[in-house]
Parts: C-alpha cells; structure tokens; sequence
C-alpha cells in the first residue's frame, strides 16, 4: 500500500496473525482495524477496498492495522466459518499499543466487525458491503456507517436494507457501485473521510 507499511505479526487463538500496519506523519489520533473479504474467496489484506478503507482512516491520522485471517498469507491457522475469525481480529485489536477506536471491515470482514463491535463497543464502525446473506449479524451500535453498492449483486441492497431497517440505521448509497466498488473507490474513500472527520 504504502512504501513505510510494516509487516507485523500477532498471537492469536491459531498461530501467528500477519499484519500490515502503517501509522500518519503526525501522531495517531487512535488506532483503526480493519477487516478482509471472504478468505475462501481470494480475500486478504491488500484488497482494493480494505486498502482504501485503510487510506482514508489514516488521512484521518489513525494508526491502521490490517490482519490477515487464519490461512491467509503468512497468518498460521485454517477458516473457521467466522466464528475463530472474530477471535482473530479481538486478538489483533488487544495488542495494538494505542487504543483501537475505529472497527472497519468489508464484505465477510464487516460481519467479523459487527460481531466483535457486539462486545468491543468501538467509538467507530464502518461496514462497507456486510455478508448479511451469508451471517446473522447483530444489531449494530448506534452511529454505525454502513456503506453499500446499488448494483451489488453478491449481497443484494434488498438484504442490507432489510438487516437495517428494524435498526433503523441509515445505508448510504454508492449510485452505480458494484460489490467492489470497481471504478468508485474514490467515492468510498470520500465517504469514509467526510463521515468520521473530527
């Protein structure tokens, strides 16, 4: 991502969790974890998306961390259909040495996210994408920026508004997104910056 992002590496529940960190030129405001897509699925921690998650929190001057789950990359370990990899991310989330203040997390890592976000109470969450289809989330905290595609079609905009209404917790919106935000990245980035701004 960056020419100073760090490779670091974190016990966890199954072995070794590889990390890329990277930390603003002045000193962080807090630190940001953020999640991976679906590891069975080619998600890891350079997808295009969790890298632009990781931009945008760290303009914002968050310390970002962005681990691999079990099985992927270097993180030791094999998936475990969710449930392990919302330890993984708790066990990254207690060794980071600033507090964690923002979980962030897309497609299968938003579900991670608002699972642990049930227990760790963040002052942020973002969730870009949630695998609603795939996981029963929880409810999520008040305030939780949800961020989703109108042409989605792997988790359908029908499925999200439907987790979100009873909640009623505001979707924004990306007109003419796909899943992946292919082509609309800047968009993401510009929403993340404008909605967690100081």
């Amino acid at each position: 991502m960056r020419a100073g992002t760090r490779r670091v590496f974190v016990d966890g529940p199954a072995g070794r969790i590889e990390c890329a960190l990277d930390a603003p030129e002045a000193p962080p405001v807090g630190a940001a974890l953020i999640a991976h897509p679906h590891p069975l699925h080619g998600g890891t921690l350079d997808n295009k998306v969790v890298q632009t998650l990781a931009r945008a929190l760290l303009e914002l001057g968050y310390e970002t961390w962005r681990p691999n789950f079990r099985g992927v990359g270097g993180s030791e370990g094999a998936h475990d259909g969710g449930r392990g990899e919302v330890e993984d991310l708790a066990a990254v989330r207690s060794a980071m040495s600033l507090p964690c203040r923002v979980l962030a997390g897309f497609s299968f890592g938003a579900a991670m996210q608002a699972m642990l976000a049930a227990r760790a109470a963040p002052e942020a969450l973002v969730l870009v994408g949630p695998a609603v289809t795939a996981h029963e989330l929880p409810p999520a905290p008040a305030g939780t920026l949800v961020i989703h595609g109108e042409n989605d079609t792997t988790i359908p905009l029908s499925a999200v508004l439907d987790w979100a209404r009873p909640q009623e917790l505001p979707v924004v919106l990306v007109p003419g997104a796909d899943h992946f935000f292919h082509r609309k990245l800047a968009v993401l980035r510009a929403i993340v910056r404008a909605m967690l701004r100081p």
